[in-house]
């Protein structure tokens, strides 16, 4: 079994109208809100601004699957944007199920006391936090990293 591999990573969740950015620490025990990124033609171009600032060595992108665990349309637009991240910042990028992290990023929003309508903005970042938090603990657990890399471009 391979061994958890030390690093700073970072987690994003890309949505139609915002992509929620996350990071942990070298040793992957607290993944904590970056930042929400509008969805525009400057979002690839402000992760990875993100990355030279964190100096990740992978970048996690949550890829929305159905409860079946089959492809929805948006799985196909996070499957382009993680490619786009990873031709544009040269590192390694893995697509990790997140079926839940929106969910349970509302979820804990609401029982913190957050309305609906004052989450918005930071329901993203709590996503990609769930999600890369998720990923680093199935790494430790497993001692393999999570979710499928995204293939670089030639």
């Amino acid at each position: 079994m391979g061994e958890f591999r030390r690093g700073v990573r970072l987690g994003i969740d890309p949505g139609k109208a915002r992509v929620g950015v996350a990071r942990c620490d070298r040793d992957g025990m607290l993944a904590v809100p970056v930042e929400t990124v509008p969805r525009d033609e400057r979002s690839v171009e402000r992760i990875a601004e993100l990355v030279a600032e964190h100096e990740p060595i992978e970048i996690v992108v949550g890829l929305p699957l159905n409860l079946r665990g089959d492809d929805t349309p948006s799985t196909a637009d996070a499957r382009e944007f993680a490619a786009a991240v990873a031709a544009r910042c040269a590192l390694p990028v893995r697509l990790v199920d997140e079926r839940l992290s929106t969910v349970t990023a509302h979820a804990a929003l609401r029982q913190s006391g957050r309305t609906q309508k004052g989450s918005r903005k930071v329901v993203d970042q709590v996503a990609a936090v769930v999600l890369l938090q998720h990923a680093v603990d199935s790494e430790k657990t497993t001692g393999s990293p999570a979710g499928e890399p995204v293939p670089l471009p030639e």
